[in-house]
């Protein structure tokens, strides 16, 4: 279960950074219950798709399984580490709507639905996987928009870049164990 914990606050560290930079907008007062909703919903949803697809796919690869996860988490990593060095989208956002933070949310959570093929690999429950990434997702979100809204973005990038790292490391797990 401490993988699934260690994966979610990984996955997260996307919409924990986008956070920031809506709270550091100074948006409504319920706008960390508003990202915090759409993030965790799609957070857990997209791993779940990953997981299906995983599991379909499962008995064709599981002699690779293990290179596959390797390979999918290293890639969601890299990618995370370079978005962490790079200006954010949620610099240009001026007004933040339903619809804005829907996009926001699967763009953020896309990563997440490679990343559930991974679930395949562990012995867990996926609908309680799944759960505790929707909800520390959920919880980063809030707490990512209040940091925001108290100290403005600094922080978005290193956030990013640490949930590359603790994905690479995931995905390297998975070769030696």
């Amino acid at each position: 279960m401490i993988e699934v914990i260690i994966l979610a606050i990984a996955l997260s560290m996307d919409a924990f950074a986008v956070s920031i930079g809506l709270g550091a907008k100074k948006h409504a007062p319920n706008m960390a219950l508003r990202a915090g909703g759409f993030f965790g919903i799609f957070q857990a949803l997209m791993p779940f798709i990953g997981y299906l697809g995983g599991q379909g796919v499962l008995g064709w690869v599981e002699t690779y399984a293990h290179w596959i996860a390797f390979g999918l988490l290293s890639l969601i990593g890299a990618k995370m580490i370079y978005e962490g060095t790079q200006e954010g989208v949620e610099e240009a956002i001026a007004h933040v709507t339903n619809k804005m933070l829907l996009v926001l949310a699967i763009a953020t959570s896309v990563d997440a639905m490679a990343a559930g093929f991974s679930l395949t690999l562990l012995a867990v429950n996926p609908y309680v996987a799944c759960l505790i990434i929707g909800a520390i997702t959920f919880a980063f979100s809030v707490i990512g928009v209040y940091i925001g809204n108290r100290s403005g973005t600094w922080l978005e990038g290193k956030a990013e870049i640490f949930g590359g790292i603790v994905l690479i490391l995931m995905g390297i797990k998975f070769l030696i164990f």
